[in-house]
């Protein structure tokens, strides 16, 4: 009898657990409210984004079902597709975003970058969390320090978590006074301090050597990038949950 009861007693507490819906996309949690996250994106307009050196938005970039899409029409003029930019700048940040992208497509996400008028590409001055489909992206997927979760060209993670295509990623940059660190689906994938000796000889070993302004800015517009062809036909990628707090 007090086995049926413990039992009975048991399932009860079962049922009366709560049961917690899936966070909504492009919104705020509690938590990060009270952190001082705020929205980088609506979820229904480009609105505080622009195209890099355009006014407004390439062709190319959309909204649609919540999230920022990039269907990249590879007979399209490049201002078709020029990396999205944010129309702030931001220093010291926490930013979290989602990801998911057609199979063997590729993009980035870059950062302190300039719209100097000098620049033709973001990636002149931005530093660069790669992020790609695992599966078969070539040759990314198979090059270290071009995987995702990478910082492009110059560190490699020590981890694969990246979801297969057609899943959202959650990835994580944060940025604090140097000091760099990149997250993707719960697992830190870089991290290092930029502008220190060790940095400036790590970049020398690289193609960004030749560009004298690439990560020296400390303050610039975030982007996401849209420049890349790689990928099976329709290469289609999209963003949302776009989230950044300022570390002051």
């Amino acid at each position: 009898m007090l086995r049926v009861a413990l039992k009975a007693l048991a399932l009860a507490c079962l049922i009366a657990l709560p049961v917690h819906a899936a966070e909504t996309p492009n919104t705020l949690s509690a938590a990060e409210s009270s952190q001082g996250f705020k929205l980088l994106f609506d979820g229904k307009s480009l609105n505080g984004w622009h195209s890099f050196q355009q006014k407004g938005t390439g062709k190319d970039w959309s909204v649609a079902d919540g999230a920022i899409r990039l269907d990249r029409d590879l007979k399209a003029p490049d201002a078709d597709f020029a990396d999205l930019m944010t129309d702030a700048e931001y220093e010291n940040f926490d930013l979290k975003l989602e990801w998911k992208m057609t199979a063997c497509a590729d993009a980035g996400v870059m950062f302190n970058v300039s719209e100097a008028p000098k620049y033709k590409y973001t990636w002149e001055t931005g530093p660069e969390m790669q992020i790609a489909d695992l599966v078969c992206t070539k040759p990314d997927s198979y090059t270290l320090y071009e995987r995702s979760g990478d910082l492009f060209d110059l560190i490699s993670s020590h981890v694969e978590n990246v979801r297969e295509n057609g899943n959202w990623n959650q990835i994580e940059i944060i940025v604090d006074h140097g000091h760099m660190q990149f997250f993707q689906n719960g697992y830190k994938t870089v991290d290092t301090q930029l502008w220190t000796p060790e940095w400036k000889a790590l970049v020398a070993k690289t193609k960004f050597a030749k560009m004298e302004d690439y990560a020296k800015f400390t303050r610039g517009h975030i982007s996401l990038q849209g420049g890349e062809d790689k990928g099976k036909p329709p290469i289609r990628i999209w963003f949302r949950s776009i989230r950044i707090k300022d570390l002051g």
